[in-house]
């Protein structure tokens, strides 16, 4: 990511977010342009968000997609996921709603630009989140889904797959992602 603005209140970024033509995230008075996605990225999240729209049918969990921003309000982040779901009533920053306080679970589809700060920095804020149960991490690089899962007593467990004909159960919105669906119409 590139940093493009310095010293900024969380105000200031807003302003400014929302009258940009291209997204970036805010953390500790930064702003940071993000990149461009590949077509593998685009396939996954395609892929991802068919799967999850019809499992979440007739449920009170709503699926967003990469262009609702997420505050952790604990630290100040302010960042853009790929895929986001919330459970039950929906609390947002401000009354334009498109600052979202409280997702069940978080999709990142993971780029070689971006891997380090998925699985680093972004998880580290992303665990301050009360209402989190699950984050996802998705390769794009080969077949391999992590699940990180928090339970009753805030530690997280790992679970990973990457056999195409096994399934990861996503625990928090009672579904199943079945490796060879979320990876369809790519070849590695």
């Amino acid at each position: 990511m590139l940093k493009t603005k310095s010293h900024l209140t969380p105000e200031e970024y807003l302003e400014i977010e929302r009258n940009a033509e291209y997204k970036s995230e805010y953390f500790n008075g930064e702003m940071y342009a993000l990149a461009g996605t590949s077509k593998e990225h685009s396939i996954i999240s395609v892929n991802l968000t068919r799967i999850l729209a019809n499992a979440l049918l007739n449920k009170t969990c709503q699926l967003f997609d990469s262009n609702l921003r997420v505050k952790v309000s604990q630290t100040g982040l302010y960042t853009y996921p790929d895929l986001v779901v919330v459970c039950g009533a929906q609390k947002f920053e401000d009354d334009e709603l498109d600052t979202l306080l409280n997702p069940t679970l978080i999709i990142e589809i993971l780029s070689d630009s971006t891997e380090d700060y998925d699985r680093g920095t972004k998880f580290v804020n992303y665990r301050q989140i009360k209402s989190l149960q699950e984050y996802i991490l998705v390769s794009q690089k080969n077949i391999k889904i992590e699940k990180f899962f928090r339970r009753d007593d805030s530690t997280w467990i790992l679970t990973e797959e990457s056999n195409p004909e096994n399934s990861i159960t996503l625990s928090s919105i009672n579904c199943s992602l079945l490796l060879k669906e979320v990876y369809l119409n790519l070849n590695f």
